[in-house]
């Protein structure tokens, strides 16, 4: 015994590493988070750079000069800003909240075996996934039959039904909840809807996590149906849309400079057209950023659950 314990001690075993291994690991992980992390960096200095520093010597690390001209243009909304601000949390959490909620209690049935109609619905899922019905019969049904059009849920409905995130949620059931326990539970008296939400979802917590983080950036990043449904009603904008509006102004402007006029030409040449990409980029991106962290343990989680445990 004593001899095989010496040999374990001399050769280390295979999910071990000595210092010069992890020091190269850290020193890869290191250099790919710094990848990861300059773009992101490099776009807040252009963001404060000036136009003229731009005209002269492009984009750079260190600029000729700096200027808050993109965001002292961008607060020239004034409170359609905040407003848009307000509306875009509002459409993302609540659209958050009910697209997964309908998520998990559609994939729930599927991961069933019990339920008779799961093949049924499991294929009408995946057929819906992979065979859209297109652009023109969705707006017909969500303006027309709906009557989705310049109101919150215009901007909200036609997101809720993710069948990607139904097939990942019923994986998700399938690969956790062991179906025993659900038998259980039910030899125990627990209801259907008792037995999904005291014993299954708080062991699908990690996947919940990750279908709700996948929602949010979905409908914070959405600004198309924005375009599609809200033709007379601008104070319901998200900020998405109205920072698109913006740029797009501003880019008219630029172009047709020559056509309008002197004061146009003037005025356009003042614009700070390039740092106000960058500076759109820093206003959406900020929000997200700072929520990811409260999901990042849960998404972990949701990753590792699968691994082999020793």
């Amino acid at each position: 015994m004593t001899a095989i314990a010496k040999g374990r001690r001399k050769h280390p075993t295979l999910n071990r590493f000595g210092p010069g291994a992890q020091a190269v690991f850290h020193g890869v992980l290191g250099l790919f988070s710094l990848l990861c992390i300059i773009p992101f960096v490099f776009v807040i200095i252009i963001s404060f750079t000036s136009e003229e520093s731009i005209r002269a010597i492009g984009y750079s690390f260190r600029p000729l000069s700096w200027s808050l001209q993109a965001y002292a243009y961008t607060f020239q909304l004034g409170d359609q800003l905040w407003r848009s601000y307000l509306n875009s949390f509002l459409i993302t959490i609540v659209g958050t909240a009910l697209s997964v909620g309908i998520c998990v209690l559609y994939a729930y049935p599927l991961f069933r075996r019990d339920y008779r109609l799961r093949g049924f619905f499991n294929f009408l899922s995946f057929f819906t996934m992979i065979f859209g019905g297109g652009l023109v019969p969705t707006f017909v049904i969500c303006k027309s039959v709906l009557g989705l059009s310049d109101n919150y849920a215009a901007l909200i409905v036609p997101m809720l039904f993710s069948p990607f995130n139904v097939i990942i949620m019923r994986t998700f059931f399938q690969t956790t909840v062991p179906t025993e326990l659900i038998e259980a539970a039910t030899i125990d008296g627990s209801g259907e809807y008792g037995t999904l939400t005291r014993i299954v979802l708080p062991i699908v917590t990690p996947g919940i996590a990750t279908i709700a983080l996948l929602n949010a950036l979905g409908y914070w990043n959405e600004w198309f149906l924005s375009l599609l449904y809200i033709n007379k009603n601008m104070n319901i904008i998200p900020l998405q849309y109205l920072l698109m509006r913006m740029q797009r102004n501003a880019d008219f402007l630029a172009k047709n400079s020559s056509m309008l006029g002197a004061d146009a030409s003037r005025a356009a040449m003042e614009l700070p057209s390039q740092t106000l990409k960058m500076a759109l980029v820093v206003f959406i991106v900020v929000p997200i950023a700072c929520a990811y962290p409260f999901f990042q343990r849960y998404v972990v989680a949701g990753l590792t659950v699968g691994s082999v445990k020793g």
